[in-house]
């Protein structure tokens, strides 16, 4: 037994499109074409990356259940990839893309076989570190996520918005504070 299967790894990705879901709703539709600077992508086109982005491990790891991605042709998926980002899409249709692709890959990630997060992927001559474990590899579509999660939690803050993660601690604070002054 593991503690950390494939129930769990589903359950985490959930909450972290969860919190992107909820930032993707905060931002006004008007915001969607922002960019911090003219060569980062726009709010909707980080939005829709975040969301197909999951297409990448759900082939290697699911659908091709790679051992090496020696000869994986990453350059037509990554394209296929940034094409789908910049198709322009409403707030509506973005958030519907990112609960659509989410939950998918959530399933998907249930449905692995636990031991199958322990089988090793290698990787082409050269590159470091030369095996991973498929259960390291599915942990970064989360950690990609949050990485791009994070940088639109700037935005909002460059925005005028207070992110809602931010506006929960406040209120647990404040709650906490008035807790201790009636206590």
């Amino acid at each position: 037994m593991t503690y950390y299967g494939p129930k769990e790894l589903a359950a985490a990705f959930r909450t972290v499109r969860h919190n992107t879901i909820q930032i993707a709703e905060e931002i006004p539709e008007e915001h969607y074409g922002y960019r911090a600077a003219p060569e980062s992508r726009s709010v909707a086109e980080t939005l829709a990356h975040m969301a197909v982005t999951t297409r990448f491990p759900e082939q290697v790891h699911i659908v091709e259940h790679r051992s090496t991605m020696e000869g994986f042709d990453f350059v037509s998926l990554l394209s296929k990839l940034a094409a789908e980002e910049k198709t322009p899409r409403s707030k509506s249709e973005i958030l519907d893309l990112l609960r659509s692709e989410g939950e998918r890959f959530a399933q998907a990630l249930e449905g692995l076989p636990e031991d199958r997060l322990g089988e090793s992927v290698s990787f082409p001559a050269g590159m470091v570190p030369p095996t991973k474990s498929r259960f390291e590899m599915l942990l970064g579509p989360k950690e990609h996520e949050m990485h791009h999660r994070a940088q639109l939690m700037v935005l909002e803050r460059m925005l005028g918005i207070t992110p809602h993660l931010t506006r929960q601690m406040q209120q647990r604070m404040a709650a906490m504070k008035a807790a201790q002054a009636g206590g």
